[in-house]
């Protein structure tokens, strides 16, 4: 066995550590990420493309996406099981297969059914990505090198789903839409081939048999919620809509309760215990939520409004991508030096500006007025982002990143999902209401810009809530044993060689 692929602990010391042995297996990690996070976006560029080429109503084209989405959720709670039972190395390497597999089938699927099914391939593959890598790379890095880690990590976080409108709609302008999921191959291949010849084999821990009663009870509650509020973004009183979260709640509130009941539970929910890490994924939550108002809205007016193809709207959001790219590494490495309380109160006040910016939106505000706005939230983003979610992982007793890494990413998952219906929903209700109120005469498009700039009015204050927890966050005060794995005293001989 080569160096570079035995068996590494998962604690590194400032002596052994360097940013150039990371890079590899950085490398691996974030060439897998890029892949599962554009197809998230990617797909909602070609959705007229495929209703034509299947002959298909959009609500079963639709399904291509809410496939996705539910699959990730539902198995991003297993991350952990399965890293601690079979080796993250192992198990993230299965799922890069997986998920490019997926991707090939859908490229060549002949009826939306198939291509519906073959897309909740993608999402069982896709969903364990993230966590899976993000715990692998947290361990490796030092505390006092943490910041800088997973601000490199993070560029392809933010990069990916802003990037994804671009390329689809060049590969579906110069090709069609089957090379936005052949694509997936080539990128599929050097994740694989670069995971195998650098990943470290992290030691694994012993687990109990599988958490039986959670692992069925989370799939229902995460996938169902997200079904839920994605059906509550068309009708919040539809019997999908309630079906969906009464389900999906009563599975939750089950969940918690067997969980809080296991020894080594599938999710770790204890760790909340800790009130750093609740502070910062509450915090993470709210800022998710502001952010969504810029991702999201911003493509559907430059599109529903301005007329702007999907291809040109990506070019024109490219200044936020550009943004989180030049201040993420900014970010992480400010991380070391002060922690992520400055950071996160700076890159909020940032973003609260912007998207009050952007609520005085009308007919008449110029491309460029916009394009700056962009440009300042991608700039907030990058500088408070990463430095929040390391934030969280240093909260946690580090024996349990394997498994507070799955509960972050679940909870963002549905986090998100409530930020795209609930933010749908309120563009839709106040399009009606200023439509309804200014009558046949006035040009329906000015009735909607008003709509866009309510909801940016209100995720600007989601933001300036924001600013004013990340006053509360502290740095997390570290436990005697927080920084050992769980049933070791140190790292030791046997865990270097794996035994």
């Amino acid at each position: 066995m080569s160096t570079a692929q035995q068996t590494l602990p998962s604690t590194a010391s400032p002596e052994e550590f360097s940013m150039k042995k990371i890079i590899a297996p950085l490398l691996a990690v974030i060439i897998g990420m890029i892949m599962v996070i554009l197809d998230s976006t990617v797909v909602n560029v070609a959705v007229p493309n495929l209703q034509e080429y299947f002959h298909a109503s959009l609500n079963v084209i639709q399904w291509t996406i809410t496939g996705y989405t539910l699959a990730l959720a539902a198995v991003i709670p297993l991350a952990g099981w399965m890293t601690d039972k079979f080796g993250a190395k192992r198990i993230f390497l299965i799922t890069i297969a997986l998920f490019t597999l997926g991707s090939v089938l859908c490229a060549f699927a002949k009826t939306p059914e198939q291509l519906i099914i073959y897309r909740i391939i993608q999402g069982v593959g896709g969903g364990m990505v993230s966590p899976i890598g993000m715990a692998m790379i947290f361990k490796l890095a030092p505390p006092e090198k943490r910041g800088a880690v997973m601000g490199m990590l993070g560029i392809p976080m933010l990069l990916a789903p802003a990037a994804g409108p671009i390329l689809s709609g060049w590969l579906i302008g110069v090709a069609s839409w089957h090379w936005i999921f052949i694509i997936n191959l080539p990128i599929g291949i050097a994740a694989l081939l670069v995971g195998i010849k650098y990943l470290p084999n992290i030691e694994r821990h012993k687990v109990p048999s599988l958490d039986i009663l959670g692992m069925i009870l989370a799939p229902i509650a995460f996938s169902m919620l997200a079904y839920g509020v994605s059906e509550g973004a068309t009708d919040w009183g539809s019997t999908k809509t309630l079906t969906g979260l009464i389900v999906g709640g009563v599975a939750l509130i089950l969940f918690i309760i067997v969980e809080l009941k296991q020894q080594q539970p599938l999710l770790e929910l204890r760790v909340f215990k800790s009130s750093d890490f609740t502070r910062g994924v509450i915090l993470s939550w709210v800022t998710q939520i502001a952010m969504f108002g810029a991702i999201l809205m911003v493509p559907l007016y430059l599109q529903g409004v301005l007329g702007k193809t999907a291809l040109e709207s990506g070019i024109l959001s490219l200044p936020m991508a550009l943004g989180s790219v030049v201040f993420m590494p900014i970010g992480g490495f400010l991380f070391d030096k002060v922690g992520a309380r400055p950071l996160v109160f700076v890159g909020m006040i940032i973003i609260s500006i912007a998207l009050f910016m952007l609520s005085g939106i009308s007919m008449d505000t110029s491309l460029t007025s916009i394009m700056i706005s962009l440009g300042m939230i991608g700039s907030g983003m990058g500088l408070s982002m990463m430095a929040l979610n390391t934030h969280v992982l240093n909260s946690a007793p580090r024996r349990l990143v394997s498994r507070v890494t799955p509960l972050t990413t679940a909870a963002q998952q549905v986090v998100s999902s409530f930020a795209i219906a609930g933010l749908t929903g309120y563009l839709t209700s106040q399009s009606n209401h200023y439509l309804a109120e200014a009558g046949a005469k006035t040009n329906p498009l000015i009735s909607v810009t008003h709509a866009f700039g309510d909801t940016f009015y209100i995720t600007a204050w989601l933001a300036v809530a924001g600013i004013l927890i990340s006053l509360i966050l502290r740095k997390p005060k570290v436990k005697p044993g927080d920084e050992l794995e769980e049933g070791s005293e140190q790292p030791n001989a046997a865990m270097m060689m794996g035994h």
